[in-house]
C-alpha cells in the first residue's frame, strides 16, 4: 500500500517543561535528561546526530556517539581526514542533536569545535575493543573504496603486523569537543504546543528563555 505520510500524527502527553524546571546551568540539565534517558533503557541514548558544513554552506549530518560532556562541552570521536574531520578544520562550527523518541524530548546544540588533547584522545583509543582500534586504523574514512572485501584485507594484514602487540592511536584519529553557545532543550506536547527552553551564553554566563514552537 502506498504510504500515506500526511496520516501519521502522534499526541505528545508525556510532560512539560518550564523555565523554573530547569537547572541554571545548561550542561548539568543535559547532564538530568541523559540520566533520565539511560534509566529508561532507551537504545544509545547517547546517539547523536552531528551537522557540519562547508565555509560555502553545503551541510552534512550523520550519527554518532557521544563520549564524555561537562563543562568544557561535548565530546565525539572520529576520523580527523574523513568528511566531517575536514569540514570541521575547514569550518569549526557544528549543530548536535539529540533525540529520545521514547521520552518526547529533544536536545539542539550549536557551538564551536576543537580537538580534544592528545592525551584525551589516547586514554580513550586505549579504552576501545581491540577490533575497532584496527578498524579506524584500516579506514580511510569517506574515500570511495573499490569493495568490502579490500578493507577486510586491510584488517587482516594489520591483525597480522600488531600480533601479540598493542594497536597505535593513528594520528589522523581522535576527538572533537563542541564547545556550546546555544543549547536547546525541546519537550514534546499537547496540540504541537510543544516547550523550548533556551540558553544562550551571554558575558560569561548563560542566558535563559523560552521559543515559540
Amino acid at each position: 500500500m502506498p504510504r500515506r505520510l500526511s496520516d501519521l500524527r502522534k499526541e505528545y502527553t508525556r510532560a512539560g517543561l518550564t523555565e523554573s524546571d530547569v537547572d541554571p546551568d545548561p550542561v548539568r540539565q543535559f547532564g538530568r535528561w541523559f540520566d533520565a534517558a539511560l534509566a529508561a533503557g532507551l537504545h544509545e541514548p547517547n546517539a547523536v546526530t552531528v551537522a557540519t558544513s562547508t565555509l560555502d554552506g553545503r551541510p552534512s549530518a550523520r550519527v554518532v556517539l557521544l563520549k564524555g560532556f561537562d563543562e568544557r562541552g561535548f565530546v565525539f570521536y572520529t576520523n580527523y581526514e574523513g568528511r566531517k574531520g575536514r569540514e570541521i578544520e575547514e569550518n569549526p562550527r557544528a549543530a548536535l542533536l539529540f533525540y529520545w523518541g521514547e521520552l518526547e524530548r529533544q536536545v539542539r546544540i550549536e557551538g564551536s569545535v576543537s580537538r580534544v588533547s592528545e592525551e584525551e584522545s589516547d586514554a580513550y583509543y586505549a579504552s576501545r575493543p581491540r577490533g575497532s582500534r584496527l578498524g579506524a586504523l584500516a579506514s580511510e574514512q569517506s574515500r570511495v573504496i573499490g569493495g568490502r572485501e579490500v578493507l577486510e584485507k586491510r584488517v587482516e594484514a594489520l591483525e597480522a603486523e600488531y600480533e601479540g602487540r598493542d594497536v597505535p592511536r593513528p594520528a589522523f584519529w581522535g576527538g572533537y569537543r563542541v564547545e556550546p553557545e546555544v543549547i536547546e532543550f525541546w519537550q514534546g506536547r499537547e496540540n504541537r504546543l510543544h516547550d523550548r527552553i533556551f540558553y544562550r551564553r551571554e558575558d560569561g554566563g548563560w542566558k535563559i528563555g523560552r521559543l515559540q514552537p
